[in-house]
């Protein structure tokens, strides 16, 4: 009798099965598709039950190091992981091998390979030589030959990378990488850059300190002097250039102002103030930092778009009603009113209305005209640079604080009621003092800070991933820096470690910023040379220039701000007209919520709202199970499409339940597998309601196919679920079948063989490689137990 109907890749061995005696009748004429393949060992030369490399029921064993490669390699070639082999490539004068452990393995060359460094010759004499073992033991370095190693050590040995620890010491200190690319050529630009950045965004940085973070503004100045530096040496953006943002120095001021309001210190109180904000510029980067050692730079995907776009408008609104206080000279007014300077923006706005004839006129004079030069200036340059790519090295806010400051000081504006910044000096008297943000009397500050630190470093870190992505290595041009690869990870690194040392300086955090990024790259600079350059002047400007800053007005710092703030939120109205337009309400909602929460109650409200919101998006997301039901395509005799979403065009096929699982099963999604399982049972689909009665009948559900080509994963929750699942199929009497499953040998295969799922479904014939193999088989299943049960219908 032919062989009875088994996938190719099902077994090991080169001979079928034998057929289970309840599945055999004489009566029946076997079923045997045409393309169907049946290998023969009649031409094989090798001695009985010795495995060999011709047919598909071959062995080709690997090492278990290497099997997280496997699936990049084709068997049935001739290439391996780097192309094809060379066979004369050798590697200090020995043989190419593959070092793993004690079992074989082929890349498709026809050669074995073995840990001891022998090499077999295919299986032609099986010919060996001795490789470099003894090297190899050596390179290992105490693991031994029986060891398994990793990829990427293999991939060095293999081409010749002798000097694997520089290589590594290169990859994660970019600094040794860039620093010998770099020319005398970079550095004019290099230059330029620094100082166009230092002209901008030095006053900006004072102003950031002093009026959002409610510290002395000299700790802004120190954002400028440890974080670019650091950055330059273990950042992999080139032309990223990290300072202080808006954002992040209001949310710190939020915790300086709570700590006022508790009592731990005052207004006046700047050391108080100061070692605040280096708790939360600590804490705010040890979470970076450790986000980074333990690889998850994917968090910056964790915050969807409607909440930052929310979030980033609504304090982009908060900053603009905050400066509208100093900007209209009614500082003095908001602190004798209770609760205005620390309430929410509704309450500002109704203390603004309310006060508006008790405004300063010189001082709304100086900080409304500020704010028009610059904005005016901002608008020239942004319609000139195309035609003018020189006008972006006009450095009108620098422009406009030297001014400032000198009309201040040759007509005397500061006896006339105008604020100015005064004497910029340390809290301590030190021009750079030290103070280690982690001690045991700060503990306090740590627990008021937590929520609000992890806050900074997630919006920080998500900035400047989008400044790195758009900025790229550096490999985009081609007279930039070769080779500086971004990495998410090590980018937390080096932002982690820069706000941990700045933290220890009290400085403000600093992340990188997409907007100084880009004037970066288009005044010039190429390289983290800038970076450096701008540590420097904000050091010199320290040291040297804070007396000039004296007469500069409050007001003007304020002016730039709301500048920034208008930044912030000139790009919602697109985004808000593109959900719109889309019809996505639940965006739309999630944004007008955290919006109007920040700005009627608070900002830790609309903090908690939109990250509580997000992440419970992601985890729904992320746990709903995306099982679906396949129809058939009439006319087609293997093609099936999702009969929910093609319900016209697809027919169900009768006694079969053909479900696709397209994704892989974890513990996060087949907590409800059962439950959609269910819903397609009795309704054909999920979306129906479970109070719906039965529509579908249960002889349409006599065999279960499973389409498991999407399940690259497995784990043990998913396998216990999927067991369960089997077991209850296989106890009411229905057939289960699996179809393009993953290949023997892989991590899924192992864990249906290791949890009697291939034994409880009736072995390895139920696993094929097509539905439509699956559907014959239970076609012919079928029509053996009905003959079975009926011998009188089965005759000649």
């Amino acid at each position: 009798m032919p062989p009875p109907l088994y996938p190719l890749n099902a077994s090991r061995r080169t001979t079928p099965p034998e057929e289970s005696p309840s599945r055999s009748s004489p009566n029946i004429t076997p079923f045997r598709p045409r393309h169907w393949r049946t290998y023969s060992t009649r031409n094989c030369s090798h001695p009985e039950g010795e495995s060999c490399d011709h047919g598909a029921f071959s062995p080709k064993i690997r090492p278990a190091s290497l099997r997280s490669i496997s699936s990049t390699l084709n068997e049935d070639s001739h290439h391996g992981l780097a192309g094809p082999h060379a066979k004369s490539h050798s590697i200090g004068g020995g043989p190419n091998v593959i070092p793993g452990d004690a079992a074989e393995a082929t890349f498709g060359d026809g050669r074995f390979y073995s840990a001891d460094g022998a090499v077999e010759q295919g299986r032609a004499g099986h010919r060996k030589e001795q490789g470099w073992s003894g090297h190899l033991g050596r390179w290992l370095g105490g693991f031994g030959g029986k060891k398994s190693i990793s990829t990427t050590r293999w991939l060095a040995a293999t081409h010749g990378i002798r000097n694997k620890r520089s290589m590594y010491l290169v990859y994660y200190f970019p600094f040794l990488q860039w620093i010998t690319q770099y020319r005398w050529a970079f550095l004019k630009g290099d230059l330029v850059a620094a100082l166009t950045m230092a002209s901008f965004y030095i006053p900006m940085s004072l102003s950031y300190a002093s009026n959002l973070g409610h510290i002395p503004p000299i700790n802004g100045l120190y954002s400028f002097v440890f974080n670019p530096l650091i950055y330059a040496l273990l950042g992999s953006c080139p032309q990223m250039v990290v300072g202080p943002e808006a954002a992040g120095s209001l949310l710190l001021g939020t915790v300086v102002k709570s700590s006022i309001n508790g009592g731990v210190s005052g207004d006046e109180d700047d050391a108080m103030n100061a070692r605040i904000a280096g708790v939360v510029t600590g804490m705010a980067g040890a979470v970076i930092l450790i986000a980074g050692l333990t690889r998850l730079g994917f968090l910056d995907s964790v915050l969807s778009r409607p909440f930052l776009r929310g979030f980033i408008s609504a304090i982009g609104f908060v900053i603009l009603v905050d400066q509208l206080i100093p900007e209209m000279g009614l500082n003095h007014l908001a602190k004798h009113v209770g609760g205005v300077s620390h309430g929410s923006s509704l309450e500002k706005i109704i203390f603004l209305v309310q006060n508006a004839g008790n405004s300063h006129r010189l001082t709304c004079a100086v900080a409304f005209g500020s704010f028009a030069i610059i904005m005016v200036c901002r608008e020239l340059k942004k319609r000139l640079q195309s035609r003018i790519p020189s006008v972006a090295y006009i450095p009108d806010r620098f422009i406009v604080v030297v001014l400032s400051a000198v009309l201040t000081s040759r007509y005397r504006w500061d006896k006339q009621g105008l604020e100015i910044l005064g004497e910029v000096k340390s809290s301590t008297g030190s021009p750079f003092p030290f103070r280690f943000p982690f001690i045991p009397t700060h503990m306090r500050h740590v627990r008021e800070a937590m929520s609000t630190s992890f806050l900074i470093a997630l919006l920080g870190f998500f900035e400047s991933s989008v400044a790195a992505k758009s900025l790229g290595g550096g490999e985009a041009r081609k007279d930039g820096l070769q080779g500086m690869s971004l990495s998410a990870n090590r980018e937390l690194v080096a932002l982690g470690v820069a706000n941990v040392v700045g933290g220890c300086f009290m400085a403000l955090p600093a992340f990188g910023g997409y907007g100084r990024s880009k004037v970066n790259a288009s005044t010039g600079g190429r390289t983290p040379m800038s970076s450096i350059i701008l540590s420097i002047i904000t050091v010199l400007c320290i040291l040297f220039l804070l007396p000039y800053f004296y007469y500069l007005p409050k007001a003007v710092l304020s002016s730039m701000i709301s500048v920034v703030a208008y930044s912030l939120i000139e790009e919602a109205p697109h985004d808000i007209y593109f959900f719109f337009h889309i019809r996505a309400w639940p965006e739309l909602f999630l944004m007008a919520l955290i919006f109007l929460s920040t700005i009627f109650y608070s900002l830790p409200l609309g903090i908690a709202l939109g990250v509580g919101l997000s992440l419970l998006s992601v985890i729904r997301h992320a746990t709903k199970p995306r099982i679906q039901i396949l129809g058939k395509v009439p006319g087609t005799r293997d093609q099936f499409e999702n009969a929910e979403t093609s319900a016209n065009q697809v027919e169900f096929v009768d006694g079969c339940l053909i479900v696709k699982i397209p994704e892989p099963l974890t513990f996060a999604n087949t907590g409800d597998l059962k439950g959609r399982l269910r819903r397609l049972e009795l309704y054909g689909t999920t979306s129906a309601h479970p109070a719906l009665p039965r529509v579908r009948s249960p002889e349409h559900n006599s065999n279960i196919i499973f389409d498991i080509h999407g399940v690259t994963g497995l784990d043990g929750s998913g396998t216990q679920v999927l067991t369960e699942i089997v077991d209850s199929y296989i106890n009411r009497g229905v057939r289960v079948f699996f179809c393009r499953c993953p290949k023997e040998g892989s991590k899924v295969w192992e864990l249906f063989e290791t949890s009697g799922i291939v034994e409880r479904c009736g072995g390895r014939r139920h696993f094929v490689r097509s539905v439509d193999e699956a559907l014959r088989m239970a076609e012919m299943e079928s029509l053996s137990d009905f003959f079975d049960r009926n011998p009188s219908e089965g005759g000649a």
